[in-house]
């Protein structure tokens, strides 16, 4: 580990401990004899999971980093093992979600909460009540909002792109920035739209 720090250093200890076959600089680094375990290895990608999902409903939905969020893990009858692998996992990691995403302890339902936003994480969906973290009818009038900007946007450069006036005489390259623009603002009017649905 020294090797890159202080190579004549190191190299010189390398020999003096005895014949060796080759020089440190060409030696490989040990193998780990430790044995990964799967079950923790879930475990983590779980956590990690939701604290993607949660970041992204806070930035989708504006929800502010001091508002802290409860997660209401939904029961499935028909897959209680993700709800029950999910819970554990969170159970497990609750300082680092308390830390990292804002989270309180997970708490388990039937049924999501009234004015709650939901995610899926590795097939169990998890609801976030917002009551008192946003303001609601606010959020949903800037996510129609953006939503009609979004929507004009793409449908202008669908317009604009199945014209043959245009496709035909304009330069490749500017052909291609609009089907570029196109793409872009369809993607996001979507994005848009599924965080309004989230909502309500």
């Amino acid at each position: 580990m020294l090797h890159p720090f202080m190579p004549f250093i190191t190299e010189e200890l390398w020999h003096s401990r005895g014949k060796r076959p080759y020089d440190l600089i060409i030696a490989k680094w040990p193998a780990p004899e430790a044995l990964a375990s799967a079950n923790a290895k879930f475990e983590v990608e779980q956590a990690i999971s939701v604290i993607d999902a949660v970041r992204a409903v806070r930035a989708e939905l504006n929800i502010p980093w001091t508002a802290n969020l409860t997660p209401h893990v939904i029961t499935d009858p028909l897959d209680l093992g993700s709800t029950g692998q999910l819970m554990g996992s969170m159970s497990l990691f609750q300082p680092q979600l308390r830390q990292i995403a804002k989270l309180d302890s997970a708490v388990e339902v039937s049924a999501p909460p009234p004015l709650s936003v939901q995610v899926v994480v590795n097939g169990a969906t998890i609801a976030f009540p917002l009551e008192g973290a946003i303001d609601l009818d606010a959020e949903k009038s800037r996510l129609s909002k953006a939503i009609a900007v979004a929507q004009k946007d793409r449908d202008g450069l669908a317009a604009r792109l199945s014209n043959p006036a245009f496709t035909d005489r304009a330069k490749p390259e500017a052909v291609e920035k609009a089907r570029a623009d196109h793409d872009v603002r369809a993607v996001e009017a979507e994005r848009l739209e599924a965080a309004l649905a989230r909502l309500g």
